[in-house]
């Protein structure tokens, strides 16, 4: 039987909801001032039980609170998942027709670099190809400030790539709809947007969590095959040629469905 559901999970659940997402650290003092809020058990180290006693309730709704690494600094995240939703209704009820649109197109263009990012001249150059309506740039701009400002896209000096908000609520989606290019990093099994990925094997691993699994190595394997993990992976002092990349799949010309 499920664990009681109490005044201080759903105060949880309802932050959660209302932030998007939120960072881990957050989440830990979130859970301790809604369990000292509402006077329940608190333990530092039980938030995952907590979050498990909430999924549980949830299950009968199809929602779930889902755990996400931010592929930037390799910090935890959590979101609230709809899993009854496709990429579309998700977003549907707050943009418009035109703006899902371009989020699609960017998506392919992030997802389909050899990076995990698409540059905003390259968005922006889709604004008047959109089968919907015709976009003018000062418009796209303004929208993808929007997507970014939700938490649906990053932007770092002109390059845009997927939020990790987006990573978590949409991972199912894109493995389905990008099957030859996505691919979940081998050490936390999370969707990898921005990855490394070994020359021999093909795996593909986060760039922090390839920092945290090399750290300390000076001649880096790959961990499943074994062979010298041969990419860049700066904060680790390692022998070697060195290069960075994501995936050589392009070639097979994987087809996203808009």
């Amino acid at each position: 039987m499920a664990a009681q559901m109490t005044n201080a999970h759903r105060r949880f659940l309802q932050v959660l909801m209302s932030n998007g997402i939120t960072e881990g650290s957050e989440a830990r003092k979130l859970h301790q001032h809604c369990c000292e809020t509402d006077k329940v058990y608190y333990a530092h180290d039980k938030l995952d039980d907590f979050i498990s006693t909430i999924n549980s309730h949830l299950q009968p709704l199809f929602m779930q609170i889902r755990k996400g690494i931010s592929e930037e600094d390799g910090r935890a995240h959590y979101a609230v998942v709809n899993l009854a939703e496709t990429e579309v209704t998700k977003m549907a009820s707050d943009y418009t027709e035109i703006e899902l649109e371009l989020f699609r197109k960017t998506m392919d263009l992030i997802i389909l670099s050899e990076n995990g990012f698409a540059s905003s001249t390259d968005i922006l150059n889709l604004a008047d190809q959109l089968k919907t309506k015709k976009m003018k740039k000062k418009e796209a701009e303004q929208v993808l400030k929007v997507f970014v400002e939700d938490k649906w896209l990053s932007e770092k000096n002109g390059e845009y790539t997927l939020h990790t908000r987006c990573i978590i609520e949409m991972e199912q989606y894109i493995l389905s709809n990008y099957q030859d290019v996505a691919r979940k990093c081998n050490l936390c099994h999370s969707l990898a947007i921005q990855s490394q990925v070994c020359e021999s094997c093909g795996i593909g691993m986060h760039l922090p969590c390839v920092r945290k699994y090399f750290r300390g190595q000076t001649e880096p394997r790959c961990p499943k095959c074994n062979e010298f993990w041969s990419c860049d992976t700066p904060g680790v002092n390692r022998m070697g040629s060195q290069t960075y990349h994501r995936a050589p799949l392009l070639a097979l010309g994987a087809a996203s469905k808009t």
